[in-house]
């Protein structure tokens, strides 16, 4: 699947950078000010696990990192998920984005050991993604099936079906107050159906197109949370 790692690595580094720059505007515009502390803590729990993870995996699976590489809407085979991805991204947009209005006129007043906190949650979310994603090398940002595409049963994946989707729920809803806003959990509320809607059509495609994922489904019956849903 990968034809040059290091054009991949370029490719990687560039988007790297352009991410960086669109975080930190989106983090510091709205709050109109470099002072807010609790974004450069975020941004900095961000991108340096994503860095990590990137450089990990590039070096020992480059075919992992082109898979990641193609998410968003347009990446999307399945017209569901077009769909489900735009609502995702407008969410996550809001997300990092109402913080910074919050902290310029002082919505909330979340205490700086809960800062802390959440972020040591997001640090951990990132562990997750790293756990899953050696566990399953064809956890692709987009939902497809490859030739010769195992189903992933043990590890992470026998306690829950969509483990990945667990370490996104984390970093979702500790996101608000690690940045230091209770009023960005209005926007966690209305991003959480998108997150559910993807995950059961993910099960819909990989029950239709993935030979096993059925049987697995019988096996692994917790999809997010264990012993709740």
């Amino acid at each position: 699947m990968v034809t040059d790692t290091r054009e991949l690595s370029r490719r990687g580094w560039r988007r790297t950078a352009v991410s960086i720059v669109v975080l930190a505007v989106m983090l510091f515009a709205p709050a109109g000010s470099l002072q807010f502390w609790q974004g450069w803590l975020f941004g900095f729990v961000f991108v340096s696990a994503s860095i990590v993870i990137g450089i990990y995996f590039l070096k020992h699976d480059p075919a992992l990192v082109e898979r990641r590489m193609e998410v968003g809407p347009t990446a999307e085979r399945e017209p569901a998920q077009k769909i489900i991805m735009t609502f995702t991204f407008i969410g996550f947009v809001l997300l990092i984005v109402v913080p910074g209005f919050d902290y310029r006129w002082h919505w909330s007043a979340v205490p700086a050991w809960l800062v802390f906190v959440a972020n040591g949650v997001v640090a951990a979310s990132f562990v997750v993604f790293f756990v899953v994603l050696k566990q399953n090398s064809y956890a692709a940002s987009t939902i497809r099936v490859e030739a010769g595409q195992p189903v992933v049963s043990s590890g992470l994946y026998a306690i829950v079906r969509h483990p990945l989707y667990a370490g996104a729920l984390f970093l979702l809803v500790f996101t608000p107050m690690a940045l230091g806003s209770y009023w960005d959990l209005v926007v966690v509320a209305a991003t959480l159906p998108a997150l559910i809607w993807r995950l059961l059509n993910e099960e819909k495609v990989l029950a239709r197109e993935l030979p096993g994922y059925t049987d697995y489904c019988r096996k692994t019956r917790y999809r997010l949370i264990p012993l709740l849903w």
